[in-house]
């Protein structure tokens, strides 16, 4: 009878000690991670530049004048690149 017992309760025991060294239940974790998306921004037209036009035998005067409004047009255009960039880097609105 008490090897009986003896065996009963060393199973016991082992049973409860395999119930310890079971996995735990699942633990669930949110993870931020970042998703490429495509841009949809179109990519603004290249102007014509005012230099791009000149005759070879122009005038110091009037490419000056010209480098000048294409200097103002560069400008303005690199706005709209900027503009088209920051749309498409913009973090994108979350649920």
């Amino acid at each position: 009878m008490t090897v009986i017992k003896d065996c009963l309760t060393t199973a016991a025991l082992a049973a409860l000690l395999a119930g310890c060294a079971a996995p735990s239940a699942p633990h669930v974790q949110r993870v931020h991670v970042p998703v490429p998306v495509p841009c949809r921004e179109s990519e603004p037209p290249r102007p014509a530049m005012p230099t791009e036009a000149l005759d070879a035998d122009v005038t110091l005067d009037a490419f000056a004048a010209a480098a000048i409004a294409e200097i103002e047009r560069r400008e303005g255009y690199e706005g709209q690149l900027r503009a088209a960039l920051s749309a498409c880097t913009a973090p994108l609105e979350g649920p």
